[in-house]
């Protein structure tokens, strides 16, 4: 058990110490990959094929995050001309 809880905090950290030197947009398309991907996955259970649901799902999630901050931008610039 020790051996097992060793390795897996010995695996967070590289993980961790990997993503240090991504800039905010790729951090954004990472968790975003990550968070669609775990929902698609979860919706496409649920459907008949969890693969294909991941897939779409972390598609979905990378574009998002890399187009965030452009979507932020355009629903803020859209509240001001009103």
């Amino acid at each position: 058990m020790r051996r097992v809880l060793a390795l897996t905090l010995i695996l967070v950290v590289l993980t961790a110490a990997g993503c240090a030197g991504l800039t905010p947009q790729q951090q954004r398309m990472l968790s975003g990959g990550a968070i669609g991907a775990a929902g698609g996955a979860a919706l496409g259970a649920i459907g008949g094929s969890a693969v294909l649901g991941a897939a779409v799902g972390g598609g979905a999630g990378v574009a998002a995050g890399a187009f965030w901050e452009d979507i932020t931008k355009a629903f803020q610039g859209g509240q001001q001309r009103q």
